[in-house]
């Protein structure tokens, strides 16, 4: 099944001797990014970098707050609330037209919190090799919640149907220490060394000029969730894997999709409708049942977000925003 991944013009072009550019999608985040970008200089320590911020379409002072607190910013409006991967696509499209390019691009929520040096570390990961030949296309850091000691699970493995049924039988934190039976790692030892991971959670990713020409730009068609699963799969596809750096960290303070019934219908809609592009109907229709088992099954105790994740997939209509 085709894909529609982007609407800009031809491959997106991110080798170069240019800087590291960082790059930010923002919607209504003026309360955020005071923050990001006080943290920006110690987390970029040692790095020539440049910042963009592709604003889609906020209704409060975003860009006002860039402007003042960042004016060498290169910002981008997008005109409408186009959805993360799009944002992404638009940085990415201004930080080609600087003279000399970039050499890298580091993608990140404005939410999150880089501690000193994490850039580096991730960006001097790239393009080294696993033992399983594959070269490192994507790193990523260690993830902590707002209080900043306790772990987020960021890293995950491919979905399959009986990583759903573990899921829904078990739960993905007890089954998360067992491959076959959770697409959730929650291994501590993997969190302890450089792990290859099939993919992880996209609230900072350091990405290589060399996988960037590579993949193109990013699947436009997930307007949130699974947008990062596509794109680190497809680079997958492509010989590039994607690996932790736990010498880097970083704070993040979101998760409002964990709260959020709209947010978590709009995820787990995205789930199936990413596992359908690169499998079977007969495949597929396995997935979504259990899939749907495990939002079922939460839903029965009591869990908003759940219900409203089951009564999307039963119903098959996404949640608006799914694109």
């Amino acid at each position: 099944m085709s894909s529609r991944r982007s609407a800009s013009p031809g491959p997106l072009a991110g080798t170069g001797s240019g800087p590291v550019a960082v790059l930010v999608v923002t919607w209504n985040s003026a309360e955020v990014l005071p923050g990001f970008l006080a943290s920006l200089p110690e987390g970029m320590a040692g790095l020539d970098w440049r910042l963009v911020v592709a604003d889609n379409d906020s209704a409060d002072d975003t860009v006002e707050v860039i402007r003042s607190l960042a004016p060498d910013t290169t910002v981008v409006q997008t005109g409408r609330n186009a959805g993360y991967a799009a944002g992404v696509n638009a940085a990415l499209a201004a930080a080609a037209g600087w003279e000399g390019g970039f050499r890298a691009a580091l993608v990140c929520n404005p939410d999150v919190r880089m501690r000193e040096g994490c850039a580096k570390l991730l960006v001097d990961a790239l393009g080294g090799t696993d033992p399983g030949g594959g070269r490192v296309g994507i790193s990523v850091p260690l993830l902590y919640e707002e209080d900043g000691r306790t772990l987020l699970h960021s890293l995950r493995r491919e979905s399959s149907v009986t990583r759903a049924l573990g899921e829904a039988v078990i739960g993905n934190r007890r089954a998360g220490r067992f491959p076959r039976w959770s697409e959730l790692v929650t291994d501590p030892a993997a969190y302890e060394r450089d792990t290859v991971t099939d993919w992880a959670t996209g609230a900072l990713m350091a990405l290589s000029g060399e996988c960037l020409a590579a993949c193109g730009p990013w699947d436009e068609s997930f307007f949130l969730y699974s947008e990062e699963t596509e794109y680190c799969l497809r680079a997958r596809d492509l010989g590039f894997v994607t690996r932790l750096e736990p010498a880097a960290s970083a704070t993040h303070l979101g998760g409002d999709s964990r709260v959020s019934p709209r947010l978590w219908a709009l995820l787990t809609v995205n789930r199936v409708r990413l596992y359908r592009r690169r499998h079977g109907l007969a495949a597929t229709t396995a997935f979504r049942a259990a899939v749907l088992l495990r939002e079922s099954s939460r839903a029965a105790l009591g869990r908003p977000a759940s219900l409203a994740a089951a009564r999307a997939l039963a119903g098959g209509s996404a949640p608006h925003g799914a694109a």
